[in-house]
């Protein structure tokens, strides 16, 4: 019978970190070793009434799971980073709103540790990423191009990570620069649009867990790319298949469109 990759989690007693967890107790290759967090609130039982590890520092356990997962926040998890790169453990990034100068350090430590760093876990939003990237040239600057993303009314980041991620995968095949084809709605009077630019429109509110549209505007016709996210499981499901696929790797940095092979 075949090991099963033991699987450390941060914040579970979050969103994700609930649905992570939910995750790894149906899925036979994995188990869930440890938590962390900043403060024990509550037990959390893994099967047959058993009850994890909860710790509060990450080193406590670190030479005893195979893997962390990282939905969290950006100091944390540079934080985590910098103790996986010390024990020479791989991890799955799922935290949002790094800057410029953190996303440079995350691919500085993967030279030396396997890295899984996504700004979407769903399989569905990774498809439409090959989609993109295969289409956009099609639409030559008659057609406007707007993203629209709409959240959860706690999310931090704005615009999204996945938000951005589109925006990104455009200007990389129309050779634009994306911070200055960006255009974010605001509350102000504007010129005539004009051509080769991105508008972002944000969308905060309840408990929306994600939706995302890209729209290519031309005369007498609207082109809808669209993906929405019912269940938070989906993305828990990702990175979950994620740290069983970069469980034997040695360093890289990866991202789900790898972990998928599309």
């Amino acid at each position: 019978m075949e090991k099963k990759i033991k699987i450390a989690v941060t914040g579970a007693y979050g969103r994700m970190g609930t649905s992570i967890i939910q995750e790894i107790k149906k899925n036979k290759n994995v188990i869930l070793h440890c938590c962390i967090v900043k403060e024990k609130k509550q037990e959390i039982t893994i099967e047959n009434n058993k009850n994890t590890n909860i710790i509060s520092n990450i080193e406590q356990e670190i030479k005893n799971f195979d893997i962390l997962i990282d939905f969290s926040t950006p100091n944390n998890t540079l934080n985590n980073l910098k103790i996986c790169k010390k024990y020479k453990k791989n991890i799955v990034i799922g935290t949002t709103g790094f800057s410029k100068q953190e996303i440079q350090i995350i691919k500085q430590y993967s030279q030396y540790i396997g890295i899984v760093f996504s700004y979407n876990f769903s399989i569905g939003i990774n498809i439409i990423f090959k989609i993109l990237k295969q289409s956009v040239q099609m639409f030559d600057s008659s057609y406007d191009i707007e993203i629209l993303e709409l959240h959860h009314r706690n999310k931090l980041d704005s615009p999204s990570g996945t938000a951005l991620k589109l925006g990104e995968i455009i200007t990389n095949n129309k050779q634009w620069n994306l911070e200055k084809c960006s255009i974010y709605r605001k509350k102000e009077t504007t010129n005539i649009r004009k051509s080769n630019k991105i508008g972002f429109s944000i969308i905060r509110g309840g408990d929306i867990i994600g939706e995302h549209t890209i729209m290519f505007l031309g005369k007498g016709e609207k082109i809808n790319i669209s993906h929405q996210a019912t269940n938070r499981n989906t993305f828990a499901q990702g990175a979950i298949k994620s740290a069983i696929w970069l469980h034997n790797k040695k360093n890289g940095l990866f991202d789900m469109m790898d972990v998928l092979n599309i």
